[in-house]
């Protein structure tokens, strides 16, 4: 099942957006970490790939001997799928040779395309393409148009039920974490989430604690001020 883009954005922030007719992918397939990199895990999912491969990586060990590390050990590999990219935008990805067909991945600079059970192989091309095209949007919706171009190629051949989208930037915590488990046309819900996002709770996250503010934004007023300037600047665009 399934299809995914795992990327580094140019200001070190890391992605994973994904799409599939299976309930609840975003809980088990996307993972990442501040500084660190991001990966999915598809097909037959193996939810340890995630931060075990997560913690290889902060270790600073090379993406090509990370996915050795969680495939070796694992007699279920070649019915998964697996890619990843590191702090350094190096990345790797692994196709069983048991996965469903159309299955495949792609490499670019500093992102990778995978999938299974696909329509066919336009699916990951024109979502890489689209990605590579998208460069004057944010990184968010960057990713969300890239799934929207592999969709139009024919997606997942058995149909659409959940999306995903995982965004980790300079904090430990996500600076966007989406995630739609059951509906009719998840893509199109995930954008709707994402724009819903912009409204408050992405200029309110700018005042959560983080790395150099402990305490963060406490005085409600200031709040309200920052998400006010916010909304402003948006409609300057």
């Amino acid at each position: 099942m399934t299809w995914s883009i795992v990327a580094r954005n140019k200001d070190g922030a890391f992605g994973v957006a994904v799409a599939t007719r299976f309930f609840a992918v975003g809980s088990l397939c996307p993972y990442g970490r501040s500084g660190v990199g991001a990966l999915a895990t598809q097909a037959l999912i193996n939810p340890l790939y995630g931060p075990h491969g997560l913690d290889l990586l902060a270790e600073a060990v090379p993406p090509a001997e990370v996915l050795k590390s969680l495939t070796a050990p694992d007699d279920g590999r070649e019915q998964r799928q697996l890619h990843m990219i590191d702090a350094q935008g190096r990345g790797i990805a692994f196709t069983g040779s048991q996965c469903v067909d159309w299955c495949g991945h792609l490499m670019r600079e500093a992102f990778s395309v995978a999938g299974n059970m696909l329509a066919g192989p336009r699916v990951i091309e024109d979502t890489a393409a689209a990605y590579e095209k998208g460069k004057a949007l944010s990184f968010a919706e960057r990713l969300i148009a890239a799934l929207e171009a592999g969709e139009a190629a024919g997606g997942d051949k058995r149909g659409k039920q959940s999306a995903a989208l995982l965004i980790y930037s300079s904090e430990e915590y996500p600076a966007l974490d989406l995630r739609v488990d059951d509906h009719e046309d998840p893509l199109k819900e995930l954008r709707r989430l994402h724009d819903k996002s912009l409204e408050r709770f992405q200029p309110f996250l700018s005042c959560l604690p983080g790395k150099g503010r402990p305490s963060g934004v406490t005085d409600r007023p200031t709040i309200e001020a920052t998400i006010t300037r916010f909304q402003e600047s948006r409609a300057k665009r």
